[in-house]
């Protein structure tokens, strides 16, 4: 394993009353272990399929590979379309492990198409790509779940008509690659008739679990990123989950963690990584941690509105603009640091005789200035008593880019397992859809379209 935890700045020596006493461990041992126990029991089965992704056979990789190889060497562009899981984990991991001016480097640096996740239907973001691409030298990766997602066939529909008419029928289907659950869905109904290139979601990975089947790895292995060092690097997350010591489980220390400070008031997740490679990333585990723990009732009924608001941030931007309230607003926070050890490049601070000012920083580097700013926030809040801990990466690489996102997800199944909710399930995402749906005229939504219109809104409350 890679990744390292330093969880100091959650324990009550650092951070006195706040923080944890360190007997907290063995009084919760019995707590910890089943909560442990709930998860290991399930791994692989219903909707813990994910917990199967790192382990799938070399041959699926080798196809998908030689497939995506071939888009690579032909399109000058490659859109993704997808929203919620289906575009906030490609984005994560490809804005780790590409230039992160990738798509301004002439072809011959980027050795990849140019890359595009549209997640939302804002008009005019459509209107905008379509200005940049040349959609005869452009494929697209369609990405739902569950083949019914509005904005992601909306999207599929208006490019699809411009295929056909840029480069006829025959051609167009060539240039439509579809990531959807096999067997069932609108998307994949139409994927069989039109012929698109299909790659299958298994029935029990949920979409904001799902970066590691082919809604990631498909444009990771377009874009050149080496899928199978990254399914390695989850696969040695997953085994570190697997061990039972609290003490020795990154995942299950730092769910308990969070769930204690949770019980005390924290009601705040930061995740504040310091490298803008991991920026993204932030994104990722808000959707994981909210869609996941944000939940209404408990497995026994009860109504418990569970759940932490997870906040993304990054350093050092958010030094200038957020840690100000981490310190000194109300303690209902816990941050989490990502911290790097060795950069892609090292960039040296110049020792300018010339410019009499700022002899402090000459002759040392931007690597250094950024881990020493981690360090002093860390610090910072130590001092107001405010609850943090770091993960470390020894590097930003395909590996452990896999490690992480295995290490969050697990982290959130333990969580869930904690709170006593179902953590694989969206009920209140999913009100908002058939809502969607009825407004739109789906069939089979009149009822939904009757209740929403009856809705009261009042004139008196709108100026």
């Amino acid at each position: 394993m890679n990744l390292r935890l330093d969880y100091n700045n959650m324990m009550s020596e650092a951070v006195g009353s706040e923080g944890l006493d360190e007997s907290v461990f063995a009084e919760n041992a019995a707590f910890i272990e089943k909560a442990y126990k709930t998860v290991m029991d399930g791994r692989g089965k219903g909707w813990q399929e994910w917990c199967d992704l790192p382990y799938v056979g070399n041959d699926y990789l080798d196809e998908m590979i030689s497939y995506c190889d071939g888009i690579r060497r032909k399109a000058e562009s490659f859109v993704v379309f997808g929203i919620g899981g289906s575009a906030l984990g490609p984005i994560a991991v490809l804005q780790a492990l590409m230039h992160l001016h990738h798509n301004e480097l002439p072809r011959e640096k980027r050795n990849a198409p140019k890359f595009y996740v549209e997640d939302n239907v804002d008009p005019e973001r459509m209107a905008a790509l379509l200005d940049v691409i040349d959609i005869k030298s452009t494929y697209f990766n369609v990405i739902t779940k569950s083949g019914e997602t509005s904005e992601t066939l909306s999207q599929f529909l208006i490019v699809y008509d411009l295929l056909k008419k840029a480069l006829g029928k025959d051609e167009a289907k060539n240039r439509i690659v579809v990531t959807t659950t096999d067997g069932k869905g609108t998307l994949y109904n139409l994927a069989k008739e039109e012929g698109f290139k299909l790659y299958a979601v298994q029935p029990g990975v949920g979409g904001r679990f799902s970066v590691l089947c082919p809604v990631g790895l498909v444009p990771f292995a377009v874009m050149g990123i080496d899928i199978k060092a990254m399914l390695k690097g989850a696969a040695q997350m997953s085994d570190a989950a697997a061990v039972a010591d609290v003490r020795k489980n990154p995942a299950l220390i730092s769910a308990f963690m969070q769930y204690e400070e949770m019980q005390r008031g924290k009601n705040v997740s930061v995740l504040m990584p310091y490298a803008d490679s991991l920026k993204y990333m932030a994104d990722f585990y808000c959707q994981i941690w909210a869609e996941s723990l944000g939940k209404a009732v408990d497995l026994d009924g009860k109504t418990v509105n569970a759940g932490q608001t997870p906040a993304k941030s990054l350093g050092v931007t958010d030094q200038h603009s957020q840690v100000q309230l981490y310190t000194e607003g109300p303690f209902d926070k816990v941050v989490t640091f990502i911290g790097v050890d060795k950069f892609r490049s090292t960039q040296v601070i110049a020792d300018d005789k010339d410019v009499d000012a700022c002899d402090f920083l000459k002759g040392h580097t931007m690597n250094e200035l950024i881990n020493c700013e981690r360090k002093a926030t860390e610090y910072a809040l130590r001092k107001a008593k405010r609850c943090n801990f770091t993960i470390y990466l020894p590097e930003v690489n395909a590996e452990t880019i896999g490690e992480l996102l295995m290490y969050f997800m697990y982290e959130t199944a333990f969580a869930g397992a904690m709170l006593n909710i179902d953590t694989f399930n969206q009920p209140g995402v999913e009100e908002g859809k058939k809502a969607t749906f009825a407004m739109l005229g789906r069939k089979g939504y009149e009822q939904k379209l009757k209740e929403v219109e009856a809705a009261v809104k009042y004139d008196k409350y709108t100026i």
